[in-house]
């Protein structure tokens, strides 16, 4: 007799393999295009890299967090935007973790 474990799936597994394949080639292919060494910066509660890329639309920065697998890119309007903000804006998106600060709206609507 094997002792096989039973394969526990969930509610969207298959799209949530399928979005995680193709957030893994774009993350590949966006770092074929990175200029330079990543830099790292980190401390005891967190580490990113950043790197340039430079991209058919310009340059962007690429933004990984090795720990959880999150990653993003942005251009200079979005980095400007950052400048923009408060501190509390600021503390809600930390106060918000791994989630975004504004959900995406439904895509019935």
């Amino acid at each position: 007799m094997t002792n096989k474990r039973p394969h526990l799936e969930w509610e969207g597994e298959s799209e949530d393999r399928a979005a995680a394949a193709v957030a893994g080639r774009r993350r590949a292919e966006f770092l074929e295009l990175a200029v330079g060494d990543p830099i790292v910066i980190a401390n005891e509660f967190s580490e990113i890299r950043v790197v340039r890329i430079n991209t058919r639309n310009g340059a962007r920065l690429f933004i990984d967090s090795p720990k959880s697998g999150q990653w993003i890119t942005l251009d200079p309007l979005e980095l400007e935007a950052l400048t923009w903000q408060n501190e509390a804006t600021l503390a809600a998106m930390v106060g918000n973790i791994a989630a975004p600060l504004i959900a995406d709206a439904p895509e019935d609507e």
